[in-house]
């Protein structure tokens, strides 16, 4: 059965508040969605690794076939990271299997992803997404100035990348992201009619900073009601006006797909600290003191004079001096700084770039340039890491600060495994985490760096409503890999045999897909 399909993602849509505040009236259009659609939770890579959720919604594997899971990543060749870039996706996305069988295909300002050779659909990316991976552009190449022309530019005018760690005012981030959803709602609605579409796919991608910036954590786990969390039912409201515009747009004969990856959780995490950590246990070799969470375990092996002028330089003046660059030699000269100090012939594991989970990356022989673990000692190193890992505890009760470690050798195996950290620490967020212990490395301890109060968590959710579609539940093994063949079922595409995720068979009506 062929039929029109939009698909609707949100990141950090959290489907708790959002189906109690659209029971309770705040959220009318949604209101009237949920009344007729199917929904359902949705496990999610975001519980292994954060930003691998869109990622694996998009293509329809999980993030050890895919390979993406934040802006800078590790890769064999590479000493230490690398941007994510063109080329990366071990996977196509479901837009471009679906323009490849012939249909029509609009896709807009959906995160994390790069133009595939070949698409021959009509893609703008980067208009107003929050965590932008390269310079805004369209295919064809004059259709986001033709955007920008009758719309205008997203208003925000803040970016994640550009903000870092900088704290943010939660009223005015509502402000600024509640005008937003206005002015991102005309820009869909443009798109819908100026293009021919069979899909059209888009990120409401405003729900990314309400959630780490207007979200309240609650003392007790419970789900508030709006007047306790005031920013984010402001968002909220702003986003259920954008999607009743949309849906208006869209018609009655179009399937839509609601869908988030992940949800709101607190920001507690101990990966500043890990650096640390792992030059206490000597697997770190490091000299760098300027910056949080680095530990001196030996002298420095030689001298950077790039280091020396950014350690010299004003904060503000150096990031100034730094915006001006173009971003490929911002980033050769952020890895040469980050690195520089750190003793490659000594070192067998060190820390990725992060801002939740703790990514630990081992220095292996043949897949780093200067990597010194043989082959035959990853799996001992790796078991020793995870039992000190796992020791780590809050020194002020002694309870674990860990709430477990992933192992790629064991949980993320496939084709990209090798563009993925080898363990991932998982910690406990009952607690903010300044300080921790174990026998081995007594005690360390370090300001969190990151002031936002809210962060990625799971379970992700989908929500379908159409024709044909009666309402009622998703089913219960629903996973964030299923919606890419879902999507491909719906609108007559056999789903390729590559794809970990399956079509609903309750969407599709599909031979021997799942009930």
């Amino acid at each position: 059965m062929n039929r029109n399909v939009l698909v609707l993602a949100l990141e950090l849509g959290d489907a708790r508040y959002l189906r109690s505040w659209a029971e309770s009236g705040e959220l009318p259009n949604l209101r009237g969605l949920f009344a007729r659609a199917r929904f359902g939770e949705l496990s999610t890579p975001a519980e292994l690794l954060h930003v691998a959720a869109l990622p694996s919604l998009y293509t329809g594997v999980g993030p050890a076939r895919h390979g993406v899971w934040f802006t800078f990543q590790p890769a064999p060749g590479v000493q230490g990271w690398r941007r994510f870039a063109p080329g990366l996706y071990g996977a196509p996305t479901f837009w471009a299997l679906a323009a490849a069988a012939g249909r029509r295909c609009v896709v807009f300002d959906t995160p994390y992803v790069h133009p595939e050779p070949g698409f021959a659909g009509d893609l703008v990316l980067e208009w107003g997404t929050w965590a932008q991976y390269l310079t805004p552009r369209s295919l064809p190449s004059g259709l986001l100035a033709e955007l920008v022309r009758s719309v205008g530019r997203h208003p925000l005018g803040l970016e994640a990348h550009a903000i870092g760690f900088a704290p943010l005012d939660p009223h005015e981030m509502a402000e600024k992201l509640a005008a937003a959803l206005e002015v991102r709602a005309r820009a869909t609605v443009w798109l819908m009619k100026q293009r021919r579409w069979d899909l059209f796919v888009t990120c409401l991608d405003e729900t990314h900073p309400a959630a780490h910036y207007c979200w309240i954590p609650p003392h007790d786990g419970s789900l508030e009601p709006p007047a306790q969390q005031p920013h984010l039912i402001r968002v909220y409201r702003a986003l259920d006006r954008c999607l009743g515009v949309i849906l208006e747009a869209a018609g009655p004969e179009t399937m839509i797909l609601l869908v988030s990856g992940d949800a709101i959780g607190p920001n507690r995490a101990g990966w500043h600290l890990l650096p640390q950590v792992l030059a206490r246990l000597g697997y770190l070799v490091s000299s760098d003191l300027s910056r949080p969470g680095v530990a001196q375990a030996a002298p420095a092996k030689s001298f950077d004079p790039v280091k020396v002028v950014r350690d010299l330089l004003p904060k503000d003046l150096r990031k100034k001096l730094v915006d001006l660059l173009p971003r490929g030699l911002r980033d050769r000269l952020a890895h040469r700084v980050d690195t520089a100090s750190i003793d490659w012939s000594k070192t067998r594991a060190y820390c990725l770039i992060t801002d939740l989970e703790g990514c630990i990356r081992i220095n292996l022989a043949g897949r780093e340039p200067l990597g010194i673990v043989p082959q035959d000692a990853y799996t001992s190193l790796l078991d020793e890491l995870e039992h000190e890992l796992l020791a780590l505890r809050h020194p002020d009760t002694g309870a674990p600060a860990v709430a477990r470690v992933l192992r790629a050798d064991r949980e993320l195996s496939g084709p990209k495994s090798a563009y993925l950290p080898d363990l991932v620490v998982h910690w406990h967020s009952d607690r903010p985490i300044r300080a921790l212990e174990s026998p081995r490395i007594g005690r360390v301890e370090g300001v969190f760096p990151d002031p936002r109060p809210g962060t990625h968590a799971g379970p992700g959710f989908a929500l379908l409503a159409g024709p044909g579609i009666d309402p009622g539940a998703l089913p219960r093994d629903a996973r964030v890999e299923d919606i890419a063949p879902t999507v491909l079922a719906a609108l007559g595409i056999d789903p390729p045999s590559h794809l970990e995720g399956r079509p609903w068979r309750l969407i599709c009506n599909l031979e021997g897909a799942r009930s």
